[in-house]
């Protein structure tokens, strides 16, 4: 089994909360992770319902046959149990990491946990394996368009399950949209909703127009920002804020759009091979979405806010990804296999205008040979994890 990075986050919150809820899209080994970091505990699932019948009829006395606590998943299928943990949990001593809960409906979990537990738990996102995590496992492909193509869900990357990703992705979304999406949108526009998602696809790395989406999709501009909160909240997507420093005015206040996973954009772009990937227009964009979505699930995997914006002034001057951690980072993101000093210009004047003397820039590409070049690091693919750290 792959060792997920986010163990060690997960630890340190169970050490701590007496509730951990661990959340993240589907298929992105949420249940696998609990049950590897806390092998003792007992593993329940609403999904057999005879142990949903049980603990629907009485909460409290169902929670009170787990006097080490469980591992429960498909929590959000019986709501009621929220109030009655809340209650077990104020009644008795202190007991750090007694129940671990997870699901798939992240918009029903969330809500739950937050309005019944508040104080009382601490979350843990989950995105599907980093490249990192596959190199550690000796999984990492020998082309960066294999792992970019084929995207990093767990079942895609599992030997013994040889999926063929254009069926999964189109099952994944078919569930998706089955299960998680049809409570939350008047059934009558599934089939809007579903050509919006392709829209959002179309648009992963650019600037956000919720009006250009709406005239697209021939809905209303409200009902566009509803849909990308959805989406949002299932982890498909992510946005990146523009800059707020002082270093020159944002031509725009909306966010850039980014898919979660490449593997699935790609699958929404309608590109059937990597073959189609080299020769699309939208190879860069994709490339920049796996590079963005590296750097989100580093800080997600410490249990760590983000904090990742881009950079654009008022005359087009732009850096793909500003990462204020620790230092702050501005990195600059090619598809180029081939290292060459022009590719840093836009992040060396970040960094004049920045005058931050703990400030980096980097160049992250698809070549196999970290360097540095006048002071700029040049990050091979296989090593984003090491750069990260």
């Amino acid at each position: 089994m792959i060792e997920r990075s986010a163990k060690d986050t997960l630890l340190r919150l169970a050490s701590q909360f007496p509730a951990v809820g661990i959340m993240g899209p589907r298929q992105s080994g949420k249940s696998t992770l609990a049950k590897a970091v806390f092998p003792q505990k007992k593993y329940i699932t609403f999904d057999d319902i005879g142990m949903r019948n049980l603990a629907q009829s009485n909460p409290s006395d169902f929670l009170q046959a787990f006097p080490d606590g469980a591992i429960i998943d498909e929590v959000q299928k019986v709501p009621g149990i929220f109030d009655a943990l809340k209650m077990l949990i104020d009644s008795n001593p202190p007991a750090p990491g007694k129940f671990i809960l997870t699901g798939s409906s992240q918009f029903r979990l969330k809500s739950n946990m937050t309005d019944s537990m508040a104080g009382r738990v601490a979350f843990l996102k989950l995105l599907p394996f980093s490249a990192g995590e596959l190199k550690n496992a000796g999984m990492l492909p020998d082309n960066p368009y294999d792992l970019i193509f084929g995207g990093q869900y767990p079942p895609l990357r599992d030997p013994e399950r040889n999926f063929i990703p254009d069926d999964w992705y189109e099952s994944y979304i078919d569930t998706y949209l089955d299960l998680d999406v049809r409570e939350m949108i008047n059934p009558g526009n599934l089939s809007s909703f579903r050509k919006f998602v392709q829209i959002c696809a179309i648009c992963s790395g650019q600037l956000l127009s919720m009006d250009s989406m709406a005239r697209d999709v021939g809905v209303s501009a409200p009902t566009v920002k509803n849909w990308l909160s959805i989406l949002e909240s299932a982890f498909i997507i992510h946005f990146l804020e523009a800059d707020t420093n002082n270093l020159g005015k944002s031509i725009v206040k909306t966010p850039k759009l980014y898919f979660a996973d490449s593997g699935l954009l790609c699958h929404l772009l309608r590109l059937e091979s990597r073959e189609d990937l080299l020769l699309s227009r939208y190879k860069g964009a994709v490339v920049e979405t796996f590079a963005v979505s590296e750097l989100l699930k580093h800080r997600l995997n410490q249990g760590k806010k983000p904090n990742l914006t881009f950079f654009r002034d008022s005359k087009g001057f732009e850096v793909d990804t500003i990462a204020d951690w620790k230092h702050t980072f501005a990195i600059e993101v090619k598809s180029a296999s081939m290292p060459e000093s022009k590719h840093s210009s836009c992040t060396r004047r970040y960094l004049e205008l920045r005058r931050d003397s703990n400030a980096r820039d980097a160049v992250f590409y698809l070549g196999d040979t970290s360097m540095v070049i006048n002071g700029t690091s040049y990050v091979s693919w296989r090593d984003w994890d090491k750069f990260l750290i």
